[in-house]
């Protein structure tokens, strides 16, 4: 009697299942226990990264990120930091359409990187995984963490760049025109990167001038402000809009409160993916050994040509009742109108987000 005889029958099906006797007659070649940076770089820009760098999911500068990395994939040791790059040019034209179509496109670009970066991590034998760059995000989760990883942090600690003071990671050579990607990995990189030893922001503050909202300061920054323009038709934006649809009696109330253009621009986001209302403080950024050149020729040509268009785009701003992005928009932008709504979070995780980090309030004229 053979010892498969004396086997269960269950294991005796699994020992004679085609795939279990190709295996057998197949050798199994392990996949190396370093991986060489060089060769995984390769690999990246082949992918269609535009630059690349590597990061220890244990360095101490990621260490917030290790317990998300590991809950997508527990044998998480490295993270894969990437960049997309994106048409200048798109992102500063007024009209709202052709920055949202560099944005989604570049948003799809990334993930399709992420996917071939994985994918032949896969195939070499190892295992790999990649959130998205935005959405979709973790949402049933909202209030609390919707992201899986932090992109701009781990992008930081491979050298990628840096964040300026409005909160977007700059390249040195690409400047902030760029999207940004993660593949965490289980293989084990010899030569990790390292960060940027200067901020590529040149701190000449075109950001702080475009934004509508004012949302940008020197040690701060107004989260909600830029949340509830910038994101209208994204998660809270929607939400407020669904109510107000919910809180009207009839469709001329309605009307009275959404204009003709604004639901069109809720149903263009719907049907096609979700569109911005700014990113101006991108747009207007001159940082970036790429993008730099015009702006060392002639500031006002710079000014002229991109800052100012934005700045005198007549359009809503959608802003707080009461907040500083309204009397922000009222004071700087003639001819911007301030229009307020609400940003779908509701009192409560407006008030904790209050507390998280204060939303300015405009000055009281007696204090």
């Amino acid at each position: 009697m053979s010892i498969q005889d004396n086997e269960p029958t269950g294991q005796r099906r699994l020992a004679d299942h085609p795939t279990v006797v190709k295996m057998r007659e197949r050798e199994r070649a392990a996949p190396a226990p370093v991986l060489a940076a060089a060769r995984l770089r390769e690999i990246c820009l082949e992918a269609g990264a535009d630059d690349v760098g590597f990061v220890a999911a244990t360095d101490p500068s990621v260490a917030a990120e290790l317990e998300h990395a590991r809950g997508i994939l527990p044998s998480a040791t490295t993270y894969i930091a990437f960049c997309v790059r994106m048409n200048r040019d798109n992102l500063r034209a007024p009209q709202r359409s052709l920055a949202n179509a560099e944005f989604n496109h570049a948003d799809d670009d990334t993930n399709e990187v992420s996917r071939r970066i994985t994918r032949a991590l896969q195939d070499a034998g190892y295992r790999a995984v990649y959130p998205a760059p935005g959405y979709p995000m973790e949402v049933d989760q909202f209030p609390g963490r919707i992201w899986v990883l932090e992109h701009k942090v781990i992008a930081q600690a491979a050298g990628l760049g840096v964040m300026g003071i409005h909160r977007n990671v700059i390249h040195p050579k690409f400047g902030n025109f760029i999207l940004l990607g993660t593949v965490v990995t289980d293989a084990v990189i010899d030569e990790p990167t390292a960060p940027l030893d200067y901020n590529p922001c040149l701190e000449c503050k075109l950001c702080v001038s475009a934004c509508p909202v004012g949302a940008i300061m020197e040690n701060n920054f107004d989260f909600q402000a830029c949340y509830t323009h910038n994101y209208r038709e994204f998660m809270g934006g929607f939400t407020d809009w669904a109510e107000t649809i919910a809180d009207s009696d009839n469709r001329a109330e309605y009307n009275e409160r959404v204009t003709r253009g604004e639901s069109f621009s809720m149903w263009q986001s719907l049907s096609f993916k979700p569109n911005y209302k700014a990113g101006y403080c991108m747009a207007v950024c001159p940082a970036g050994e790429d993008v730099i050149g015009p702006f060392l020729d002639s500031r006002k040509q710079h000014l002229d040509d991109v800052v100012r268009p934005l700045q005198n785009k007549p359009e809503p701003v959608y802003v707080l009742e009461g907040s500083a992005a309204e009397e922000h928009v009222t004071k700087r932008f003639p001819n911007k109108t301030p229009k307020q709504v609400g940003n779908g979070f509701g009192d409560d995780v407006n008030a904790l987000l209050d507390a998280i980090g204060p939303r300015p309030r405009p000055r009281d004229p007696a204090d």
